[in-house]
């Protein structure tokens, strides 16, 4: 069963008008996220950020992925300006958006907020109108040699 997100400060979810496809090789970050937070990430190319719809905004997004073609994963994805799975391609499906983006008064709060993100996504991605599309077949395409947004 699925229920209401508990009211969290910051956190706004809403699904997204429509899912929004990405694919691209995985690039280098600067491997904070392992090493200082504790929390693997992958990073697409900067310039995939110019293929997202001009209305897009940042913030902290859920929805799909698959890496190299196995998945698909629940995943949380930052989008913005903070640029760890190098020579790999990722293809994810972003499918609603959480909360803004925000400045932490600390790092421990910073770990606390990602861990609350993965986790309200996780909830939501069992839930409908989310969970049905990770079967979306973009996220099984092997396009990933370039990176394209729909």
């Amino acid at each position: 069963p699925c229920f209401a997100m508990p009211a969290v400060a910051m956190r706004e979810p809403r699904a997204l008008e429509a899912p929004v496809r990405m694919s691209g090789e995985v690039v280098k970050g600067f491997g904070r996220g392992s090493k200082v937070l504790g929390i693997p990430t992958a990073n697409l190319p900067h310039d995939a950020l110019k293929q997202l719809p001009r209305s897009f905004e940042t913030g902290i997004y859920f929805g799909w992925a698959t890496v190299d073609g196995v998945g698909p994963y629940k995943m949380v994805t930052s989008v913005g300006w903070n640029p760890q799975f190098a020579n790999t391609s990722m293809t994810i499906v972003i499918v609603g958006h959480l909360r803004a983006e925000a400045k932490f008064e600390s790092l421990e709060s910073l770990i606390d907020e990602i861990h609350l993100d993965i986790s309200s996504a996780g909830e939501l991605l069992d839930c409908e109108p989310y969970s049905f599309l990770r079967f979306d077949e973009f996220l099984f395409s092997l396009s990933s040699s370039s990176a394209s947004a729909s």
